[in-house]
């Protein structure tokens, strides 16, 4: 049996077992009608952003913050509903340069590689099309456009770092926080395998078949995820199709990817935070080591951190019931 281990933003870690009663299905689960969608296009200061919205309209909201060349349509409905059912209305949408949401393209040309030893070597990156301040800016002018005066974040991986980003930012729109295989950005840290970010950031050759690019995409999907949760060989073929048929967005990738090494370390907001925060880490993500989500707990006042055995850097099903457990009882901490 995996275990999961909890701290309160200490280096000293307490194993147990017991939350995994949480992480198995229950038997005899009864179908459940699927979730109904509203969506739309909203204009976030001359950039269109896709978004999808469902719960009670008056429900306090939790946005879900997708990361690196994640598509909104990738947060599993395994988490959506349980959350839902919890009283919460959810917000999820695609970041700028990816699914259906706009180009955010500014004709900067830039080398990936370069600019990631810069950054190693505490040099600065001298242009880039954008970086995850301007992510920020595009969720919260998303919650304008909306009428959202407040909610709660949630992110995974990059989209942990936007969300860490705004709660230090903008603490008065930030109900609760939850950062999820995500870090610092720290380039000092060894946070990231370079070979698995260079991957994901690197040039896609044109004229390659789309199944190609779909078994590309659930292998390497594969090599990232979570060897105690594991998802079916078919599961992951099926879900690399949707979203490439959805939009495939080689070059959007490229930016976004750049828009992190860009960004540098923003460990110095951190202890700005005061919402509430949860972090969640697998201990055997390899694309974002756990040191990475402890750093975030360390640096984040009263964070709390749940690190879970067997999780890597995907967002199994199995998980999902634990997650939305992490986040709800993390909202209830906020005074809203």
């Amino acid at each position: 049996m995996a275990c999961v281990a909890t701290a309160n933003g200490q280096d000293g870690l307490q194993y147990h077992d017991a939350m995994m009663d949480a992480i198995v299905e229950p038997e005899n689960k009864t179908s459940t009608p699927p979730l109904r969608w509203k969506s739309g296009v909203a204009d976030v200061k001359g950039l269109d952003i896709a978004w999808e919205m469902a719960g009670p309209d008056h429900a306090p909201t939790v946005i879900l913050i997708m990361g690196l060349a994640g598509q909104l349509i990738q947060w599993p409905d395994a988490l959506c509903e349980p959350l839902i059912a919890r009283g919460f209305r959810v917000l999820r949408f695609d970041n700028r340069d990816i699914g259906l949401s706009a180009s955010a393209g500014r004709g900067v040309r830039f080398n990936l590689k370069t600019d990631w030893l810069r950054i190693k070597l505490g040099m600065q990156v001298s242009a880039c099309n954008y970086r995850l301040y301007d992510m920020v800016d595009d969720t919260l002018g998303l919650m304008d456009a909306l009428d959202i005066n407040r909610a709660h974040l949630a992110g995974v991986s990059m989209g942990g770092m936007i969300a860490q980003i705004a709660a230090a930012q903008h603490p008065q729109r930030i109900a609760s926080l939850c950062s999820i295989m995500s870090g610092t950005n720290n380039p000092r840290i060894a946070q990231s395998r370079l070979d698995l970010l260079l991957y994901i950031g690197r040039r896609r050759k044109s004229g390659v078949a789309p199944q190609d690019i779909i078994r590309d995409s659930a292998a390497f999907n594969a090599r990232i995820g979570s060897p105690g949760f594991p998802t079916p060989e078919q599961t992951r073929l099926d879900n690399a199709a949707r979203a490439f048929h959805r939009a495939y967005r080689p070059a959007g990738i490229l930016r976004q990817t750049h828009a992190i090494v860009a960004t540098g370390s923003f460990e110095r907001l951190l202890p700005a935070i005061s919402a509430p925060t949860q972090i969640i880490h697998g201990l055997a993500d390899p694309l974002m080591r756990p040191v990475c989500g402890k750093r975030s707990a360390k640096l984040i006042p009263n964070a709390r951190l749940e690190l879970i055995e067997g999780m890597g850097h995907d967002l199994p099903v199995q998980l999902m019931p634990r997650w939305a457990e992490l986040i709800t009882a993390n909202a209830a901490r906020a005074e809203c």
